[in-house]
């Protein structure tokens, strides 16, 4: 029938809607929580679902902070710096 994303992150072709809840053929593998316990449901099972659990279009994962980029960018200058400092000192 349709493609959606389960929770919005994985792949899953909707087989049945009804009122209530819709069955969903996985189309990858994931890991899926179920009352606190994470269940691991392989490609080409069936699950049943709720309508709100399932959207239209995948979500983005979040951007990385740009602080924290800017974090492991001064790390990595001060490494190349302190490469260029020994090489410059062995001459």
């Amino acid at each position: 029938m349709s493609q959606f994303y389960y929770k919005g992150l994985y792949k899953v072709k909707v087989v049945t809607e009804s009122d209530g809840y819709w069955i969903v053929e996985a189309q990858e593998d994931f890991k899926d929580c179920i009352e606190g316990e994470k269940v691991p449901v392989k490609a080409g099972e069936r699950r049943i679902v709720q309508p709100t659990d399932l959207v239209k279009k995948e979500d983005l994962k979040p951007m990385v902070k740009e602080h924290e980029y800017e974090l492991e960018l001064e790390k990595k200058v001060k490494h190349m710096v302190k490469d260029y400092e020994k090489e410059k000192s062995k001459e």
